[in-house]
């Protein structure tokens, strides 16, 4: 199934798209690190988060005809091989990036935890669109494309030279550089399961479907080491809003993602989700404390590499 060329008013419309969805994931990592926090348990902090957006999408598929007849077109194209089985794989990258929230936003921050996806997201999209994993096929490595990417490894550098000399925390921004590895090419396959769903819901209920089940796994061992969470389900309701915000998140990224590549929706994400990191860790900077200079220098580079990145290109043929 091909995909016709954008107009520029479709792919304006899926970068702003992706920056208010990329807003919306710093909103999400701050209440999934305070779910975790009450709760003394990121994986429990993931699986309620995903379980509570699977839920609305499981209820939104028993409701409307369509998600139930794009699902029945996925099945199908998987068992012609249109589509392949690891395509609806997504989700378990989706997983990696909550479970990284509830581990790590506690302890570093949002603005940290934020910058270090960039990292992974970044460096990955590049490769995504090399392959022509997404919907939009190949695209060419370039050398602003490049220079972009390394700028924004160089930024994380720079926003976590503070805490050289402890390796703990530096070991906590790994985690998160490489759920944003996996966020490029979750990006690229759900667009894929969507070109076949026919719209965004069935795509992203086969994404939740996919991240609740790696969830489960995960959460299962961790009760077996550890035990059960210690603490209290939280009375405040916005304490559960994540799910609901990863459903946003995906629905959208599944939509334009044929209009922008992986690359560009990538980097339209990450400067949003820098920007509002930013905000949130000035305005209520909790445990890690409101973000240092250093941090502001490698959220500084970071738009500048974006920036460097999105610059036109052409596009060979595929």
């Amino acid at each position: 199934m091909g995909t016709a060329a954008a107009t520029p008013a479709q792919r304006a419309t899926g970068l702003a798209a992706a920056l208010g969805c990329g807003a919306l994931v710093a909103v999400q990592s701050r209440v999934n690190g305070d779910l975790a926090a009450r709760l003394h348990d990121g994986i429990a902090a993931a699986v309620i988060s995903f379980g509570i957006g699977l839920i609305v999408l499981a209820v939104a598929a028993a409701v409307l005809p369509s998600v139930r007849s794009g699902l029945a077109s996925v099945r199908d194209a998987v068992s012609t091989g249109r589509l392949r089985w690891w395509h609806l794989l997504g989700g378990a990258c989706g997983a990696l990036l909550v479970l990284s929230q509830g581990v790590t936003v506690p302890v570093i921050g949002v603005a940290v935890f934020s910058v270090a996806i960039v990292a992974g997201q970044s460096v990955s999209s590049l490769a995504v669109d090399r392959l022509g994993i997404g919907p939009t096929g190949h695209h060419p490595l370039t050398p602003a494309r490049v220079i972009g990417a390394v700028l924004t490894v160089g930024a994380v550098l720079v926003a976590v030279s503070n805490q050289v000399g402890r390796p703990g925390l530096l070991a906590l921004a790994a985690l998160p550089a490489l759920a944003g590895i996996g966020t490029s090419w979750q990006q690229a396959v759900n667009g894929r399961v969507r070109q076949w769903a026919g719209s965004a819901l069935p795509a992203t209920l086969v994404n939740f479907a996919a991240g609740m089940a790696a969830l489960l796994i995960t959460f299962s061992v961790d009760v077996a080491v550890r035990g059960w969470p210690t603490g209290a389900l939280p009375h405040q309701p916005w304490l559960y809003v994540g799910g609901l915000i990863g459903v946003l998140f995906i629905a959208v990224s599944a939509s334009v993602v044929r209009w922008t590549g992986v690359l560009l929706l990538g980097l339209a994400t990450i400067a949003g989700q820098l920007l509002m990191a930013t905000l949130i860790d000035f305005l209520a900077p909790g445990s890690a404390g409101g973000p240092g200079a250093n941090t502001l220098l490698g959220i500084a580079l970071t738009l500048v590499a974006v920036g460097i990145a999105a610059l036109p290109t052409r596009r060979r043929p595929s």
